[in-house]
């Protein structure tokens, strides 16, 4: 199964800030905020939504197709990418522009404050899909995550015209969007990617019930934080899949990133919509273990081991017969 992710090229750069937020925030003085965090630790990683899905399924040994732009500084990056497995054969590089920055704080709470350069991220939008289709011999699915929003309208459009099958994960692009745009993305996805704060302002903007998004779409996916992910289709029983115990608590950066990887690697191992979940929970838990969004190492006996304990040594023997 061929699967395209089409999203954002970025560097991280992490920070951590000792206190709380809700500390500094004065209840009648939200609409003049002007704050500064002096904070403890910055590391700066590889991250970006498209090429972080894109590590996670490389790791499983799924070999992705990432669709982004990125600038002439992506050089390292995607020599980084292809060692682990990512096909960046058609990532387009800007002439003129850096590559896209993500500027994050993270307080002891886990709660985030965070600023996104777009960059060379523009020029996604010049890409399309057939050129990709045609080098790899054809899409099977087309991941639709967060990018240029004239990318995503566009390569949504194209997917609708040449029958190639979609999954719309809007995720930070929901702020700025209107109804319009929301709908435009949503119509006739094979699958619709949100957590469970995005799943109710998606239904706010678009004015659409859950009934109502549940009929425009195939699969409805939402996660639910530590409680795990719920998976919803018209007609059918409601799937939630629990997430397993994490080891530590480090940083919740790239998580939903790596659900996404583990849950398209097992559609592409046609695993089915909830060993798909408890797979993409199990590299979720390996995330947020781990400070930075492609810094874990996925060790194949360890990453068995854990997931036998979650979900049971039947859902692990489907998995270990297709895990690299």
């Amino acid at each position: 199964m061929r699967i395209a992710v089409s999203g954002s090229i970025a560097t991280d750069h992490l920070m951590t800030f000792p206190g709380r937020f809700s500390d500094q925030l004065v209840g009648d003085r939200l609409h003049t905020v002007s704050l500064s965090f002096l904070v403890d630790t910055l590391n700066v990683r590889r991250g970006g939504v498209g090429a972080n899905i894109c590590f996670g399924m490389g790791q499983l040994g799924v070999r992705p197709i990432l669709v982004g732009a990125a600038g002439a500084d992506f050089e390292e990056y995607r020599a980084w990418l292809e060692r682990h497995g990512v096909d960046t054969d058609s990532v387009r590089i800007s002439e003129v522009l850096h590559t896209a920055r993500f500027v994050c704080t993270t307080d002891a709470d886990h709660n985030q404050i965070g600023s996104f350069y777009t960059g060379a991220m523009s020029e996604a939008r010049l890409i399309e899909l057939k050129a990709v289709a045609d080098r790899v011999g054809g899409l099977d699915l087309v991941h639709i995550g967060a990018d240029d929003p004239e990318a995503m309208m566009r390569h949504t459009e194209e997917c609708r015209a040449r029958g190639i099958p979609f999954a719309a994960d809007y995720s930070q692009q929901l702020a700025r969007m209107e109804g319009e745009e929301i709908r435009g993305l949503t119509e006739g996805a094979a699958y619709l990617f949100t957590n469970e704060y995005e799943a109710g302002l998606v239904e706010s903007k678009t004015g659409w019930s859950a009934e109502e998004i549940l009929g425009r779409v195939g699969v409805r996916v939402t996660t639910l934080g530590s409680k795990g992910v719920r998976i919803e289709r018209a007609g059918e029983e409601t799937i939630t899949v629990p997430c397993p115990q994490e080891e530590a608590k480090v940083d919740p950066t790239g998580v939903g990133d790596a659900f996404r990887a583990g849950f398209l690697s097992g559609l592409a191992w046609k695993l089915g919509l909830e060993r798909s979940a408890q797979l993409g929970c199990m590299l979720a838990t390996l995330v947020i273990e781990t400070l930075g969004t492609q810094e874990y190492e996925l060790r194949r006996s360890h990453f068995l081991e854990r997931f036998t304990k979650a979900y049971g040594h039947d859902a692990a023997a489907e998995v270990r017969a297709c895990l690299a």
